[in-house]
């Protein structure tokens, strides 16, 4: 299960927030439902707040021809409770290959972490963990259609708030170009890029640090360590200070992901690859 999957979960009580940041209400959202029987009336209306909201004709083609996916309610609907210690998490994360490879890494991209530490503050071992932890170095980012999940999620009842925000965001990610369609792919609950990121969190943290003009988190190493970088920065990231539990930058670890497994293990593996 990748962070942006715990994440999700942790952050479902920013939903109202996001709603009245959208300028949303209850009365005025699109009809929810339990099944896919309303999904095909919900669309429609869905687009229509949406192009209130600033997003353009031509972005919301993206939606075009969108159906429910009820495999993705099958996946939301059984999400097992995270019961593994951190001994069993850390050990089943932190294998030799992957921290051989998080080596290399370091060295191909030297000159690039070093200037998004001088940037962010946050150092390279850091941003390269948290990339071989989501999505080994960036080769299991995920299959699914973004905005074909994204809008099963709004469309249902249980969180739809939480995820019309998201996928309100998917579309500024789209309509601003920083994504192609075919590259807005990722895991079941709209998760995207190297680093998995939320569409909301891209929004807000995504950065073009390669200079080619668009925050792509799915192609480019430069933008996803930078905004990874970035993303931590948000939490509070202290420069020069430590990750450790009880540290001052733990607590933003935590900000990355509310399960302390996994803050903890993005700690020991950042260390260990400087070893």
């Amino acid at each position: 299960m990748s962070a942006g999957m715990f994440r999700h979960y942790w952050r479902g009580g920013l939903a109202a927030l996001c709603l009245l940041s959208l300028g949303l209400s209850p009365a005025l959202a699109a009809t929810c439902g339990n099944d896919a029987s309303g999904f095909a009336a919900w669309l429609p209306a869905f687009k229509r707040e949406a192009q209130a909201q600033g997003i353009s004709p031509q972005a919301l083609r993206a939606l075009d021809g969108v159906t429910y996916d009820t495999t993705v309610i099958r996946l939301d609907r059984n999400q097992k409770h995270f019961k593994m210690s951190f001994e069993q998490f850390a050990a089943n994360r932190i294998s030799a290959g992957r921290i051989a490879k998080g080596k290399q890494k370091l060295q191909q991209y030297a000159s690039t972490l070093a200037r998004i530490e001088q940037r962010y503050g946050v150092p390279g071992e850091v941003v390269v963990a948290i990339w071989g932890l989501e999505t080994d170095y960036g080769v299991n980012q995920g299959k699914m259609s973004v905005m074909r999940s994204l809008a099963t999620l709004s469309y249902d009842c249980r969180r739809n708030a939480f995820f019309t925000a998201q996928l309100l965001d998917a579309l500024r990610i789209y309509q601003h170009g920083d994504l192609t369609l075919d590259e807005m792919r990722g895991a079941w609950a709209g998760e995207i890029g190297q680093t998995q990121f939320l569409a909301s969190s891209y929004v807000k943290f995504a950065v073009d640090f390669d200079g080619d003009g668009r925050a792509d988190l799915v192609r480019s190493a430069p933008d996803v360590l930078a905004s990874t970088a970035n993303y931590l920065r948000g939490y509070g990231w202290r420069p020069g200070a430590g990750w450790g539990p009880g540290e001052p930058n733990y607590q933003a670890l935590l900000g990355w992901n509310k399960a302390e497994v996994y803050a903890r293990t993005i700690g020991v593996f950042a260390s260990k690859l400087t070893q």
